[in-house]
């Protein structure tokens, strides 16, 4: 099955509904390649690395979360960006990339993805105005240890989710947000969680939940968002009858 390129992008805006977003970086194409669309790799961000596992497997589209062209990033196309540029456009693969598109969907998004994978339903938003699913809330069935929830988390994404500690709080209303979202335990705090997880951890983020009381989980910014990108080929594959691939490679941070 193949698909032009201007259908797979109209496709992929239609379903991921970037027009909705104030982003950090331009959602949709960002470097074009070959106009009929056969094979399909997914993953997180378009390092060299995937870069390099695209062309082995002879994609002609790389569709990732964190793709280029940052806002503050400077503009020239020189070292690692030159090289990954040259190597997208040397092979002629597109590299399309939805950044909080891809975190917010209700059903392929990362949070969603997240709270399913830890069986958390979620029944609100973080965020009351603004971005839906930037942030979701659950009530958990039973309330949970911090310990209990932080081995869960650890078995899931199998990796070490580093836990602060609310000592003696049970755990029934818990908030999550993927991906470097530590900056949203302040909502966490207004909604009155008992516990939030995001992805990243900053100094700052410590003496926040200390102070407050809330437990928080900073899990892994790779390993909280890789469940879209993987849940995104999928679909297409099941959709459009595309050949697609989620390409995961190992990110500690």
């Amino acid at each position: 099955m193949t698909i032009e390129r201007q259908e797979l992008i109209t496709y992929l805006d239609r379903l991921l509904q970037p027009d909705q977003f104030n982003d950090y970086a331009p959602n949709g194409l960002q470097v074009e390649g070959v106009q009929t669309i056969q094979r399909v790799v997914t993953g997180v961000t378009a390092s060299q690395a995937l870069i390099d596992q695209a062309i082995k497997c002879k994609a002609d589209v790389l569709l990732v979360h964190h793709g280029y062209f940052w806002r503050n990033e400077a503009s020239a196309l020189t070292g690692i960006k030159k090289r990954r540029i040259k190597a997208l456009m040397d092979h002629d693969i597109n590299l399309i990339a939805y950044h909080l598109p891809l975190d917010c969907h209700a059903e392929l998004g990362n949070n969603a993805q997240l709270g399913r994978l830890m069986g958390w339903v979620a029944d609100a938003h973080m965020q009351s105005s603004g971005v839906t699913g930037l942030g979701l809330c659950a009530t958990l069935p039973l309330a949970c240890t911090g310990m209990e929830v932080q081995q869960h988390l650890s078995r899931v994404l199998g990796r070490e989710a580093l836990h602060i500690d609310a000592p003696s709080k049970p755990i029934k209303r818990i908030g999550w947000c993927t991906g470097g979202a530590q900056g949203m335990i302040d909502q966490a705090v207004a909604l009155g969680l008992d516990a939030y997880v995001s992805g990243e951890i900053s100094e700052s983020t410590v003496h926040v939940a200390r102070e407050n009381g809330v437990h928080y989980f900073a899990a892994g910014h790779h390993a909280t968002e890789r469940y879209g990108p993987k849940a995104l080929a999928a679909y297409l594959q099941q959709q459009l009858g595309l050949d697609c691939e989620f390409v995961d490679l190992p990110n500690p941070a």
